[in-house]
């Protein structure tokens, strides 16, 4: 289960040093009714993994189920998408509370970039009641998109990608 809120930002946050910085690769196979999405995660150490994802129908609150695959089943996955795939930077930032704020840059460069952030929770009435306030951060995280449609990743693809060929 994926309980998280999300933001559209309008850069990196400013004072906060990440704990991690990974660049990332993904695309789409299916959007509906069941997104299935493959990822390529390079760590700052250069270790990478390659991720299968599927994402079930919500917003707040949805069942995901991750599992490696291996380089070669990445490989072929992509070919079998046949489109550029999304380039992200994702850096991860340690919060005061525990949590983890993890920003990232879409598609750097491009005419289409942006920014957004997303911090992940336990259960539904913890992500309901916290505040970005006080985790200092209330001033950076005001656009919140978490319950908004056409804001997800898969919708970003099919516009960008998937509509434009």
């Amino acid at each position: 289960m994926e309980i998280e809120r999300k933001w559209l930002v309008s850069g990196w946050p400013e004072g906060l040093a990440p704990a991690q910085i990974y660049q990332m690769a993904q695309g789409y196979l299916a959007l509906r009714p069941t997104t299935v999405r493959i990822r390529r995660e390079t760590a700052q150490d250069g270790s990478t993994a390659y991720i299968l994802c599927f994402k079930g129908r919500g917003k707040l609150v949805r069942e995901e189920i991750e599992t490696p695959i291996d380089q070669t089943l990445f490989s072929r996955l992509s070919l079998l998408i046949g489109l550029p795939l999304i380039q992200k930077e994702r850096r991860d930032y340690p919060l005061p509370d525990g949590r983890t704020l993890e920003v990232n840059l879409v598609d750097a460069g491009s005419p289409t970039a942006f920014f957004y952030a997303e911090v992940e929770f336990e259960s539904e009435a913890d992500a309901r009641t916290w505040s970005a306030a006080d985790c200092g951060l209330a001033a950076y995280l005001t656009e919140e998109v978490t319950e908004k449609s056409g804001v997800s990743m898969g919708a970003y693809w099919q516009r960008t990608r998937y509509e434009t060929t």
